[in-house]
This record gives structure tokens, C-alpha cells and sequence, in this order.
């Protein structure tokens, strides 16, 4: 289980349009952003990362880089990038044995999704993590299921607060209890 304030796994990931992503590297002046995704299967993916996309310019601002990465390959990614319609930066062939180390959920395929896409073999469901410059946790979700996400809107205000009150991560504690 990943902890706040405590280092995340290793990240690195090819890009659409941006080279190799590696998080260690990434430099945001406040956050890097990291949303996990399921696939271009997934219709709940595509919404959501039209969301993202929208508010894009919101998180920049403040100072926070943001990366959608999937386990798909480069040619799903890009079918993808292309329905988001996105200036985001879409990291691909996500190795499930990363994912796992995110403590992302993985998922075996049901054979064509609800738009008739063939789901991959297996694939990792949908996480989002804010990671300091310093490679530390600062928030993470993870789902089970497509649905029931955090909502990009209050993130961002979620990292208005943290900014202005200096809060600081939750859910550090690993002691007996």
C-alpha cells in the first residue's frame, strides 16, 4: 500500500507527443498529477478524461503537470488521445506489474466493452495521484470499477486549499493501532 509523504514506485512511460515520461524527472513546481486509466475501451475513460482535458489549463496554473497513462499500446493510446481530442500528455504500455505497485486493480478481459471495443487481456483500473516534486504521495484513489471516481473540479479546489492552509498529506500513519 502506497503511503503519503512516503517515496512512490517508479514511473516511466512512453508518450504520444512528449518523449519518455519519468516521474522522478517530471520537475512540477507543485504537483504531478497522475491519472490511470483502463483503456480506450472504456467509455467512464473517455468522459473523464475529456474532463481532465478541459481543466487542464486550471491545473497548470497551478503549477501542477498532469499525465494520463494506460497499459494500452501506442496505436490504442492514440485512438484515444485522438476521441479525448486532448492537449494532454498520454503515457502508454504501462506494465502491470507497475500498475500493481500503485496498488492499481487489475482486471481480466470480458471480451468487447459496452462500445464494442475488444478489452486487452488484462488491463489496470482507473487510480489518480498527486506526487510531490519530491516523489512523495500527496493524495491517491483507486477504484475497483470504472465509475465513482474523484471529480477533477474538486481536485483542483482540493489543491487551492492545500496551497493556501499548508496542508499537509493524510493517512501517513503505518504504527499499530
Amino acid at each position: 500500500m502506497l503511503l503519503p509523504r512516503r517515496p512512490v514506485p517508479e514511473l516511466r512511460v512512453p508518450t504520444l507527443a512528449h518523449g519518455d515520461f519519468d516521474l522522478a524527472t517530471d520537475a512540477p513546481e507543485l504537483f504531478t498529477l497522475v491519472c490511470f486509466y483502463r483503456g480506450l475501451h472504456c467509455p467512464v475513460c473517455l468522459k473523464y478524461l475529456r474532463d481532465l482535458d478541459k481543466l487542464l489549463p486550471e491545473y497548470e496554473r497551478r503549477g501542477t503537470k498532469v499525465i494520463a497513462i494506460s497499459s494500452d499500446v501506442g496505436e490504442r493510446a492514440q485512438e484515444m488521445a485522438s476521441k479525448v481530442g486532448s492537449n494532454l500528455r498520454f503515457g502508454y504500455s504501462l506494465p502491470l506489474t507497475v500498475a500493481r505497485q500503485w496498488g492499481l486493480y487489475i482486471s481480466s478481459s470480458r471480451g468487447k466493452s459496452s462500445i464494442n471495443i475488444e478489452e486487452p487481456p488484462l488491463f489496470s483500473e482507473p487510480g489518480v495521484f498527486l506526487v510531490r516534486p519530491d516523489g512523495t504521495l500527496y493524495y491517491g484513489s483507486v477504484q475497483t470499477m470504472p465509475y465513482a471516481r474523484p471529480l477533477f473540479s474538486e481536485l483542483l479546489q482540493a489543491i487551492d486549499f492545500t496551497t493556501a492552509n499548508n496542508y499537509p498529506a493524510r493517512g501517513e500513519y503505518d504504527g499499530p493501532v
